[in-house]
């Protein structure tokens, strides 16, 4: 009864890890469904024929052979037998290949009306995504979150600044491979508003499984809304605390590497941070946006995402205080 209840206990625990926030069998993309429907078909066809070879083999053992068998016309129908199943094997094997050529097409860039072209960057251990279809000093760029229209093909030029990474969108797309110094190409489509999770797919480092990402799939007119909030620059402090906030930002090392777009911060060594307090999480979807997150991530990123290119900024409390006033008003 105990093995029987453990047995019951891991189905259930395997049919559960098929459905969820990220699952390949939980589709809500036209690429995606491709790659469920593969999937189950080669599941149930397996299954079936594991289910066939299984009764076949307590048929054998159960069997006892007959004078027959050692017979010429015995062999014979034997050898039939096998020159049969040989033939349907291959028939199976032709059936799934031909399956899995077609479902690959689909990963191919769409040419429809309406697509849009956006730059998947991969960085240790970050994404960057930057919208190619607004003119050149009004490019959007939006780290750790892409937003897409629902219902629109959005093509996907990914590259990577250091190492191979792999964008993977398991309710949405396949994986595809980031390679330094070569672009390549992907799409995405959502058809049903959500936020999916996406993850990187390739091991590329320490802090390999802490490089995630959030699909963002909204109706066409909230995404329109988010891209025009996007292309304005960071709003200019208005309390003396978001001002001594501001100073700090502009007078420590955060100046260095990142970017707040209406200032002079404009490095690109690290995120973006124009709209850093707008978006859910931070540190690659280590953590969700809140002050107390920000203050520790501030204060010492190493203690939550070891090895990560962001020292620690020592600064004195009523400094990180006004700082993350001034943080807070990037949205």
């Amino acid at each position: 009864m105990g093995r029987a209840r453990a047995i019951a206990i891991g189905l259930a625990l395997a049919a559960a890890g098929c459905g969820g926030v990220q699952s390949a069998l939980n589709p809500a993309g036209p690429q995606a469904s491709a790659i469920a429907a593969l999937t189950w078909r080669f599941f149930i066809l397996c299954g079936v024929i594991y289910v066939l070879v299984i009764a076949a083999l307590i048929w054998a053992l159960a069997r006892r052979p007959t004078p027959r068998d050692e017979t010429a016309e015995g062999q014979r129908r034997l050898g039939r037998i096998i020159a049969g199943l040989t033939v349907l094997t291959t028939a199976i094997l032709v059936v799934l290949a031909v399956s899995s050529v077609v479902a690959g097409r689909g990963l191919i860039s769409p040419s429809g009306p309406g697509a849009i072209t956006i730059n998947a960057i991969g960085h240790q251990w970050w994404w960057e995504f930057e919208y190619q279809d607004v003119s050149a000093n009004e490019w959007v760029n939006s780290p750790n979150e892409l937003h897409i229209p629902v219902g629109v093909p959005i093509v996907i030029k990914a590259m990577s600044r250091d190492v191979i990474h792999s964008l993977w969108v398991p309710n949405l797309i396949g994986k595809r491979d980031l390679i330094p110094g070569i672009v390549t190409h992907t799409w995405i489509q959502a058809d049903t508003p959500g936020v999916y999770r996406g993850q990187c797919a390739e091991f590329c480092g320490h802090q390999h499984a802490h490089m995630a990402f959030l699909v963002v799939a909204e109706p066409r007119d909230r995404f329109e809304t988010w891209l025009q909030r996007q292309r304005r620059g960071a709003p200019q402090p208005s309390t003396p605390e978001q001002q001594r906030g501001h100073d700090v930002f502009m007078t420590g090392p955060c100046v260095m590497c990142h970017t707040i777009r209406g200032t002079s911060a404009a490095s690109n060594i690290g995120p973006d941070l124009t709209h850093v307090y707008g978006r859910q999480t931070i540190a690659a979807g280590t953590l969700p946006t809140t002050r107390g997150h920000l203050a520790g991530w501030i204060s010492d990123s190493q203690s939550i995402k070891p090895g990560n290119r962001m020292p620690p900024v020592p600064m004195s409390g009523e400094d990180l205080q006004a700082l993350l006033a001034y943080l807070e008003t990037l949205r």
